[in-house]
């Protein structure tokens, strides 16, 4: 098949966001006692196995470092066997497998939650407007074996208006709290990941606590929905159609992991280009299905069922939104337009 999308986006086709043919920039691990000396590293002669060697010329055999997901920072440089687990969850074949499954038992509901930075890469792809594509996505979903299909713009809402309410109150008290601003956004998982294990208490305390619209959606699907749905959150299937991979990694944290019902907030996080490569082993002709419009309930739609939008970036509009609202909130100024200057 040739995709027509960014070959950056699909690394490997084990429909996961790590390169397996890369060699683990860490292959060993040295357990350090207090008082120890430098030593250094022997490499066998097949280069399978390594000894470290400290100042008395003493060997011992080390094992190789077990990097879980908890040490990822989404960088791409590594895959050890502990990824097998998330490309096992996070990919089609499962989607499938439940689809399969619960026309069986059909003791789920299966719900699907679409980016609007998706809906626009496929109605580019299928020469659509993206109400279209909205529309004939949801008619897809639902042809599969999916119950609702909502649209994360409404959750992206959410997530912009608890952003501008946290910064307003982060500025209010920056006398008393040297960390309160600047106040950092963001909703990219391998840049937090990445903050969160290089850099630690450094500047975590700037980062905002807001949810992503990602995380924001499974919430409200789990909890608030499934409660006006008299389900429990374990009686439901959450998929996420997302633009990046590291949204696997996303849903994947033990944050957004509900203990007492062991389910996760979003069960199943499948890419754009896994929806195109889906479209394809259907064997349907999406240009011309039927549309269906999205689900009204936790979608920002219309009573017609336009599908709505809001203004700002395409990384989201967080800056436009929240300096305009803080604006008005904190100095009574109307901003309507908000000029934006490249540094560097």
């Amino acid at each position: 098949m040739t995709s027509r999308f960014s070959g950056a986006l699909q690394l490997t086709d084990l429909d996961d966001f790590i390169g397996p043919s890369q060699e683990c920039i860490k292959p060993v691990k040295i357990e350090r006692t207090a008082g120890q000396q430098g030593g250094s590293i022997k490499v066998s002669a097949d280069g399978k196995h390594y000894s470290h060697v400290n100042e008395k010329g003493e060997e011992t055999r080390l094992g190789k470092a077990k990097i879980s997901l908890n040490d990822c920072l989404a960088c791409s440089g590594c895959v050890t066997s502990a990824e097998s687990v998330l490309i096992t969850q996070q990919s089609t074949e499962e989607f499938y497998r439940i689809l399969e499954g619960n026309k069986k038992d059909n003791d789920l509901l299966i719900v699907v939650s679409i980016s609007p930075q998706s809906r626009a890469s496929l109605a580019v792809r299928y020469g659509l407007n993206t109400q279209e594509c909205a529309e004939k996505l949801s008619s897809f979903f639902k042809k599969v074996g999916c119950h609702f299909v909502f649209d994360t713009t409404f959750s992206r809402d959410l997530s912009l208006l608890e952003c501008a309410r946290e910064f307003v109150q982060r500025y209010k008290r920056k006398e008393s709290h040297s960390k309160a601003v600047p106040m950092i956004i963001s909703s990219c998982p391998g840049w937090v990941c990445y903050a969160e294990k290089t850099h630690g208490n450094f500047i975590l305390p700037y980062l905002s606590t807001t949810r992503s619209p990602q995380q924001m959606m499974g919430s409200l699907v789990k909890n608030y929905w499934a409660e006006k749905h008299g389900k429990r959150p374990d009686q439901i299937y959450h998929v996420t159609v997302m633009p990046c991979y590291d949204k696997k990694l996303e849903a994947s944290r033990e944050d957004f992991y509900n203990d007492v019902y062991q389910t996760r907030e979003v069960d199943l996080v499948v890419s754009t280009l896994e929806i195109e490569q889906m479209i394809e082993k259907e064997n349907v002709d999406f240009e011309h299905m039927e549309p269906s419009p999205l689900d009204r309930e936790l979608s920002s739609v219309t009573e017609d069922g336009k599908v709505l939008s809001h203004r700002g970036g395409g990384s989201g509009g967080y800056l436009d939104y929240v300096f305009r609202h803080a604006a008005k909130e904190l100095f009574g100024e109307e901003v309507t337009q908000l000029n934006l200057k490249t540094l560097r």
